[in-house]
């Protein structure tokens, strides 16, 4: 069984949502107000929140008795803790995990990262806490796992960026996002292939047809085993490659913010349209290829309000959006 920890975060079905509610509120606790619960209470040595979400937290020094002898069984109706090596295997096994930060936002770079463990290795991470960079809520909190990772790890993992300049000219020659991805993986897994050349297999999410990144791969990285599969990030390794990952485009963002003295924002809302706006005002068109993905329709979105196009600011043209046409059935 691996070394307890005072912290679980367990994400629960609609029907184990109300029934850990249901538990919490007839069973022997102490009720909590907590914003966004559904239910919270204090129990022996723990206390337990229930989100709206389906996210079940417990912690304390209690924590892991609670989720053992008590949500196991009356809720879940299955044993988990501790049993991830009996329950997946290879989930401690030698492997990398690969996974990506970056790809659905306008401004900075995308950075895969690749993130080796062994037995060892992922036993220590999972007592850290380390999991899918996407439930770190604060950027502050995912640079902190990030450094503690970076401390465990030492020289076995690796960080490939590719800065807006690069992405840019990279979308150009390969016209897709997909392979742009495929080639980022392939170059991390073979960097990371040349620190831990006996590594058997790398894990990554699913994203393209496996082939992409085999043929992407050089000859040193062929002969390591190829996986991908929908939410990858709940295996250790890939988990931990997704908050480095994160990491890293959250340093480079502060940086290109600073380069043209505007506060970059994630994602492409509203804000990202702002702040895109205030870059074109103040550095013209043109520097969006420094800071931005601009095969990205928020391109447009920028320029058009401003009188302004593409081909007048010397940016690549829009991304030809085919039509999407069912195919009939065979008869």
């Amino acid at each position: 069984m691996t070394e307890q920890k005072n912290s679980y975060t367990i994400k629960l079905t609609p029907e184990q949502l109300a029934a850990a509610a249901e538990l919490l509120a007839t069973g022997n606790y102490r009720p909590r107000q907590v914003p966004y619960a559904v239910a919270a209470a204090e129990g022996d040595d723990c206390q337990i929140v229930l989100y709206q979400s389906g996210k079940c937290l417990v912690q304390g020094k209690g924590a892991a008795d609670w989720v053992l002898f008590t949500l196991e069984p009356l809720v879940l109706g299955e044993a988990r803790l501790g049993y991830e090596e009996v329950l997946n295997p290879e989930s401690i096994t030698p492997h990398m995990g690969v996974d990506e930060s970056g790809k659905g936002d306008f401004f900075g770079p995308l950075v895969i990262a690749a993130a080796y463990v062994d037995p060892v290795i992922a036993k220590d991470l999972k007592a850290m806490n380390v999991r899918d960079s996407k439930t770190i809520t604060s950027d502050k909190a995912a640079q902190d796992m990030a450094k503690k990772i970076r401390a465990r790890l030492g020289d076995k993992f690796v960080v490939v960026s590719i800065g807006p300049a690069a992405y840019n000219r990279l979308y150009g020659t390969m016209g897709s996002v997909n392979r742009i991805l495929a080639w980022g993986h392939a170059r991390a897994i073979e960097n990371l292939l040349e620190k831990v050349p006996g590594c058997p297999r790398a894990l990554s999410d699913q994203f393209g047809p496996e082939q992409q990144i085999q043929r992407a791969l050089q000859q040193k990285g062929r002969k390591i085993k190829l996986e991908q599969r929908h939410k990858a990030e709940s295996d250790i390794a890939v988990a931990a490659a997704s908050v480095l990952a994160r990491s890293a485009f959250l340093t480079a963002m502060d940086k290109l913010g600073q380069q043209v003295d505007v506060k970059l924002p994630k994602g492409a809302s509203a804000q990202v349209k702002a702040a895109g706006t205030e870059i074109v005002k103040k550095h013209g068109g043109a520097k969006l290829l420094e800071v931005a993905k601009c095969h990205f329709k928020t391109t447009d979105d920028i320029l058009g309000p401003l009188g302004k196009t593409r081909a007048g600011e010397k940016l690549p043209p829009a991304p030809e959006r085919k039509e999407y046409v069912p195919r009939r059935p065979a008869k």
